[in-house]
């Protein structure tokens, strides 16, 4: 497998540089360090058990989310053996009633936003199967076994300050945080025309959580036609007024919310997901965040964020 991924990794570059040549819009270079960095990861199942045991003892007191457990003696670097969750695929409960699928989309939004929001770490990979059902005693959806922790993404808590900045400043029209936000992260050289057309993606990805009531995520928009208007305006706009250089840390990040969201979209879920991420974020400080990640990546000994 290390052999397999170094030559996609090859491939992969003269992919992108080809890109580079034909349509400039997006410079790719950093996409690609960060896509080889997170490939080479999932190879090291030692990493991969210790992200584990991080999760465990973030939701060891949630009883909507399951963590499967390292059976040490049956791994090594190269072979990762866990404990067995039972539970059904997630698109088994696409025609449960709206109550079950909340209750899974709820931990699902959890499962996501509160580890970024307190530790600064995300699982990147939305596969739908690596998420499955745990039902109750009456064959109602309980909450969600998170399953594969190959793919992780840990951050700084300043670009978390990031993420709540271009929050704060989109719910209040607020361009200057805006512009701040952006720049935390990492993107350089914004003139007024790239900061409009990064705002139609941040309107489409912040919208749902900008809005304090109920709702389902594509709010009238079919499920097939979501976010494809903005996507295609975006594209658009870096063509005529980029290139752009998206940062690294933005890269599983965004692929991360795009593949929560097709889970919100598979399971029509109506929720006040305005509530639900002011509740992740309500006592957000960039100290705290810095304070446990120092205590609990040190405990499970997870690296800290590079």
């Amino acid at each position: 497998m290390e052999s397999a991924v170094e030559a996609d990794l090859n491939q992969l570059k003269i992919i992108f540089s080809i890109h580079r040549r034909m349509d400039p819009a997006i410079e790719t270079k950093q996409i690609g360090k960060e896509i080889a960095s997170r490939l080479r990861e999932e190879l090291d199942y030692n990493l991969e058990s210790r992200h584990m045991l991080l999760y465990q003892r973030i939701f060891e007191h949630d009883d909507s989310i399951q963590v499967p457990e390292v059976i040490e003696t049956l791994s090594t670097r190269r072979l990762l053996t866990m404990s067995w969750l039972e539970g059904l695929p997630l698109l088994h409960y696409k025609e449960h009633g709206l109550e079950d699928r909340n209750r899974i989309a709820r931990a699902m939004f959890t499962a996501w936003w509160y580890p970024f929001s307190q530790y600064g770490i995300i699982h990147g990979d939305p596969h739908l199967g690596n998420y499955t059902v745990f039902e109750d005693d009456l064959n109602c959806a309980r909450g969600i076994n998170l399953l594969d922790y190959g793919c992780m993404r840990t951050f700084h808590s300043r670009f978390i300050q990031g993420v709540i900045d271009l929050y704060r400043g989109l719910e209040t029209d607020n361009r200057e945080l805006v512009v701040h936000a952006y720049e935390t992260w990492g993107f350089t050289g914004l003139s007024n025309e790239l900061i409009d057309i990064l705002n139609i993606w941040a309107n489409f990805i912040y919208g749902p959580l900008l809005e304090d009531r109920e709702r389902s995520l594509a709010d009238g928009v079919s499920a097939a036609d979501y976010g494809r208007k903005q996507a295609f305006n975006v594209h658009k706009g870096l063509r005529e007024k980029g290139p752009v250089t998206v940062p690294r840390e933005f890269v599983f990040m965004d692929r991360a919310a795009i593949g929560l969201g097709g889970v919100f979209l598979h399971l029509n879920a109506r929720l006040n997901y305005y509530r639900l991420f002011n509740e992740c974020i309500s006592d957000f400080t960039t100290e705290k965040v810095d304070q446990r990640q120092r205590e609990l990546f040190s405990q499970t000994n997870v690296p800290l964020p590079e």
